[in-house]
């Protein structure tokens, strides 16, 4: 799709098109509609962080709520979205050994007990061995604050909705 036909779009086909961008959160793509036209791919991205930088923190926090945990085995969260799937099968993580499946539950539990969500980080940009950068990144995190978290984890959404729309919007 392009720019052009992104302008083009009716209020509706736009959130439709875009509602996936921020997992599980249309109302991003519903704010994002209204700022519309937009005059470049990056400025259609600031648009989109934008909304979410104004969002209230209960608004925040439920959107890193709203991201999958890394790592489950196939079948296990049926919310899993088209989007998210793709991107933990492009890191492999659709295919771990028993012991890394072992070790991402484990991580995975320690942070949302400490942090009421779940760990959130761009997987596309986890490098030529995700999986291990990955866990790397979760044990590391595992001792920051709950503060710190939302807003990485927010920078690490904003990362993933980039390369979504960037997927998405030809230029």
């Amino acid at each position: 799709m392009t720019l052009d036909e992104v302008n083009a779009l009716t209020p509706a086909a736009f959130v439709a098109e875009f509602c996936g961008i921020y997992e599980h959160s249309p109302w991003i793509a519903e704010k994002a509609e209204k700022k519309r036209p937009f005059s470049s791919l990056s400025a259609m991205e600031a648009a989109f962080a934008s909304i979410l930088k104004q969002a209230d923190h209960s608004a925040k926090h439920a959107l890193v709520c709203a991201h999958p945990e890394l790592g489950h085995r196939a079948g296990i969260d049926p919310e899993l979205s088209e989007d998210s799937a793709q991107e933990q099968g492009g890191a492999g993580l659709d295919r771990l050994t028993a012991e890394e499946y072992d070790r991402f539950h484990a991580l995975n539990a320690a942070y949302r007990a400490k942090f009421g969500m779940p760990f959130v980080i761009c997987v596309r940009k986890a490098g030529k061995a995700p999986k291990a950068i990955i866990l790397e990144e979760m044990s590391r995190r595992l001792n920051s604050t709950a503060e710190n978290e939302l807003t990485e984890a927010l920078a690490q959404i904003d990362a993933i909705a980039s390369l979504r729309l960037q997927d998405k919007v030809k230029v």
